[in-house]
């Protein structure tokens, strides 16, 4: 990209910040760092000059930073954490048979010296003036030589000394499938301050929160290596490897060992990269949108799925530009890297040795984080849900959009995998910070499969056609800002008209149920009366389907009193009654059917199977 476009595409990014909304702000950075990578010791240097802007109203004294390497390292908190959580992560611990048992030792426990993470920071100054800088495990404590006021901008520089671990969860070295480096949570990275402090969390194990800010990288690094990652590759003409224009022969002299590739990331919160000396590059282009580059390992027995993979995968952006908002980018790589899949700004790392299923069904999640995550910059640590939850509901989708055969209800297996954990007793509220979590199950659950459930539950609360319209506006109003739970709820009370603040405080604020049954069909002669009841604690609307014996069937629709809202007719074609409305307090509700109980065949609770009922035994009167 000409440098030109990146300021038009800076500028247009920020108006939009500031028209959104007049009461909200954000911090602001630009990063330019050069680095050189020592590849046979797998250490880095570099340098660093960050240009903070303080938009909030704060006047700030100290500002923090991520060491995120430092976790990789005997005795860290993420070591700490693995050897005491129940059930730790299978890639980040070794098994062994003692006495017949199996034991989980964490890898990070037994690393060497040259097998370790570390980020090292000397020479920090604020605008030419040392400043005090304090390393506390995986963040980087500095006082400042002078305040930052607010409105006001400052220049801080650093050196920097990297070693990059064996490859244990995301970044690292020599991973399983022979990836050298996946250089991804690298390099010292400020941490975000916001309406509620600063994030300056240690890094464990889960996700991550950035300042939304521009890039300039320089990364020097032996000629025989192919890189990829975020960014626009500025000298793509002098590189070469699959990067430069068509009909230009980049031709590098026998006696240059090293290369610098440099890149610019323009309104990004990250810069992660990889790089291989046996790397394939292909490309493929969205109509209308952004290139795609696949960089994978030129390993025979899977050249196959990624050339079959890159159609599918323009398909699948297309489908989340249509369904959510334009991709705001001009490139997107996919590359094969890290430790299982793992979305970074205008990329993904991912494991690629496996089945094409397999590949496409992590690009699919990965490159969906592109909306949820790395344009909607939810925080990851503090709600976790809105980051995987909702890009699992578009890879849902998106998966079921292109299936030979389509799902009625692509996501019936969340709600069964939902119910099982809440019928568990080991629920923990989607308030819980990602690290808090007593189990990893019960975070992955929760992130993923109940934040799922809570956009594919406003199709039973508010119809599809409002929810597809909630997802085009909540991209539209929140782009390149870092929204909150509130946010996406008020954006559906915006579209929609329903009152909402309730099923926010329910569903992710509390670990309430939903459980609703038929209690009682009685018999009147010629007519019928069905006594329903709420068990659980969290309200919800009621779609009934009442099917006859002579195959006729129709629908009963009970609006919830909270929500002063009528969902529109999901089933045109079926007769359907709007009854009075249910409120909460009561714990049972009669209707009546005007036929007699002989006729009926079967009455249904939530017939679409899109309402999150963790037992459903008592849903269905009948056969």
């Amino acid at each position: 990209m000409k440098k030109i476009m990146l300021f038009s595409f800076v500028f247009i990014g920020i108006s939009k910040i500031s028209a959104q909304s007049t009461g909200y702000w954000q911090q602001h950075v630009d990063y330019k760092m050069d680095v050189v990578m020592d590849t046979k010791n797998y250490q880095y240097k570099g340098k660093q000059e960050l240009v903070y802007t303080n938009n909030s109203p704060d006047t700030l004294k100290r500002v923090f930073y991520h060491l995120y390497p430092n976790a990789f390292q005997p005795g860290s908190e993420m070591d700490a954490r693995l050897q005491a959580i129940k059930d730790p992560d299978g890639r980040m611990v070794t098994k062994t048979k003692v006495d017949g048992k199996e034991v989980k030792e964490s890898r990070i426990k037994n690393l060497k010296p040259n097998e370790i993470g570390f980020l090292k920071i000397t020479n920090f100054k604020q605008d030419g003036a040392s400043a005090e800088a304090k390393t506390v495990g995986t963040i980087l404590e500095v006082t400042l030589a002078k305040p930052i006021l607010p409105n006001q901008k400052t220049t801080f520089t650093l050196d920097f000394d990297g070693q990059v671990p064996v490859q244990i969860r995301r970044s690292g070295r020599n991973n399983s499938e022979g990836v050298e480096l996946s250089m991804s949570q690298w390099y010292p990275k400020i941490a975000e301050f916001d309406f509620e402090g600063w994030h300056a969390d240690p890094y464990i194990a889960r996700e991550f929160h950035g300042v939304w800010g521009n890039f300039d990288v320089n990364i020097t690094i032996d000629k025989a290596y192919t890189l990829g990652g975020s960014g626009y590759l500025q000298n793509k003409n002098e590189i070469g490897h699959g990067y430069q224009d068509a009909g230009v022969d980049v031709k590098i002299p026998s006696k240059t060992k090293t290369l610098t590739w440099h890149f610019i990331a323009p309104m990004v919160h990250d810069f992660t990269w990889a790089a291989d000396k046996d790397y394939l590059h292909d490309t493929a282009q969205v109509p209308g949108g952004a290139t795609i580059h696949f960089i994978y390992k030129n390993n025979p027995a899977i050249i196959d799925n990624w050339k079959k993979l890159q159609p599918t995968t323009v398909r699948l952006m297309e489908f989340y530009n249509k369904t959510v908002g334009k991709y705001p980018y001009d490139q997107y790589s996919v590359i094969q890297g890290g430790d299982g899949g793992m979305e970074y700004a205008m990329c993904t790392l991912i494991v690629g040795n496996g089945t094409y299923e397999g590949i496409l069904g992590t690009t699919a999640h990965e490159m969906a984080h592109s909306w949820f995550q790395h344009i909607l910059a939810s925080n990851e640590s503090k709600h976790g849900w809105m980051d995987e939850g909702f890009t699992t509901f578009l890879e849902d989708i998106g998966m079921n959009e292109i299936a030979a055969e389509k799902l009625v209800n692509p996501f019936e297996g969340s709600y069964t995998t939902y119910a099982a954990l809440a019928n568990s007793g080991k629920e923990q509220s989607l308030t819980t910070h990602a690290d808090r979590y007593d189990e990893n199950r019960s975070y992955s659950i929760a992130s993923y499969v109940k934040g799922e459930l809570f956009l594919s539950q406003m199709i039973y609360l508010l119809g599809k056609e409002n929810l597809m319209q909630i997802l085009k506006r909540y991209y539209h109003d929140f782009k390149f800002k870092h929204p909150t739970p509130n946010d996406i709820t008020r954006t559906a009370e915006r579209v929609s008209g329903a009152n909402l603040n309730w099923y926010l405080t329910d569903f992710a604020e509390t670990t309430n149920t939903i459980d609703y049954g038929i209690k009682n069909v009685a018999d009147n002669g010629a007519t019928t009366t069905v006594t329903l009841e709420r068990i659980g604690r969290m309200p919800m609307p009621m779609d009934i389907l009442v099917e006859y014996n002579d195959g006729s069937k129709e629908t009963f629709y009970i609006p919830l009193r909270m929500m002063s809202f009528e969902k529109p007719n999901q089933h045109p074609v079926l007769k359907r009654t709007v009854l009075a409305d249910w409120a909460w307090a009561y714990p049972t509700y009669d209707f009546i059917i005007s036929k007699a109980k002989s006729s009926i065949k079967k009455i249904t609770i939530d017939p679409d199977g899109l309402m999150a009922d963790v037992k459903k035994d008592n849903n269905v009167f009948g056969k």
